[in-house]
């Protein structure tokens, strides 16, 4: 979120709380027509969202079809879009236009485009922690509570199962507990890397460690070209972090890549029994 009240809106990895709520089996997440440019703009909102980075695309893709447009009449300078102490029912986007953020009477913030607000009282089965308000006459987006938690539930369980099962494939991770995998799966971020993108390059700074999750790559070395391929399960990026030095290679995509990422502070927490193997396999 770009919001700028940062009473409210915590940037942390958050736990969605285990609110009882009965999902029918054949629910479908509702889906609302959008313009070409609407849907990306809304998924460069959706994706800047703390709460959604850790979706996959097809779980993002979700979120950007549920998302419903507010009508304009509520949306107008000097509407009150949430309220303190309210119950939320709503997350919202905000497309154009600029809202101010009030806590306790006092202006704490404000949210502009591409900013978003709400996801506290949903996530967590809370009142709003402040009420919102149009500066200027706005066009917002809004998800409904059902599909928020249901696409964020079904998301993050669905990844971290696909993760569990993935990470018990990769070789060098064996010497891992069922329960260290299970860590390890919660702390890793998907990123996609389109063909010929480069995923890290030869002489910078290295800030997190590499598995493929599907698709090829190629490693390049400056005056020796390519030097290997690497395929699904496979792993780099580990030499920077294990010793503390520049990356050692470029990697680059040679078809569509996925791979899962795992920033240094949590490479060092979540692989310490895993770094003496990958000590003994560095080049």
């Amino acid at each position: 979120s770009s919001s700028t009240a940062s009473p409210v809106f915590i940037n942390r990895r958050t736990s969605v709380s285990a609110e009882s709520m009965v999902f029918s089996q054949g629910w479908k997440p509702p889906v609302f027509p959008k313009s070409a440019d609407q849907t990306s703009r809304l998924e460069k909102s959706v994706s800047d969202n703390f709460i959604f980075r850790a979706l996959r695309e097809d779980s993002l893709k979700l979120v950007i079809q549920a998302l419903e447009e507010v009508p304009h009449d509520k949306t107008a300078a000097g509407c009150v879009i949430v309220k303190q102490g309210d119950h939320g029912d709503y997350f919202y986007i905000v497309e154009s236009g600029d809202l101010r953020v009030i806590i306790d009477g006092v202006q704490v913030g404000t949210v502009g485009p591409s900013g978003s607000f709400g996801e506290l009282a949903l996530l967590h089965n809370a009142p709003r922690a402040a009420t919102v308000e149009a500066i200027t006459d706005t066009v917002l987006w809004r998800l409904d509570r059902v599909t928020f938690r249901r696409i964020l539930f079904e998301g993050t369980s669905k990844r971290r199962a696909l993760y569990e099962s993935f990470l018990k494939e990769v070789p060098v991770l064996s010497v891992l507990k069922d329960y260290e995998l299970l860590r390890l799966a919660d702390a890793l971020d998907s990123r996609t890397y389109a063909p010929g993108e480069i995923i890290v390059k030869e002489g910078d700074a290295g800030d997190a460690f590499f598995i493929i999750e599907s698709g090829d790559a190629e490693v390049i070395k400056e005056g020796s070209g390519k030097v290997q391929d690497l395929h699904k399960g496979d792993y780099f990026g580990e030499l920077a972090l294990l010793y503390d030095q520049p990356r050692a290679a470029t990697v680059k995509a040679v078809t569509k890549v996925t791979v899962a990422t795992l920033k240094k502070n949590g490479f060092q927490r979540l692989l310490g029994p895993v770094v003496d193997v990958l000590r003994e396999r560095a080049p």
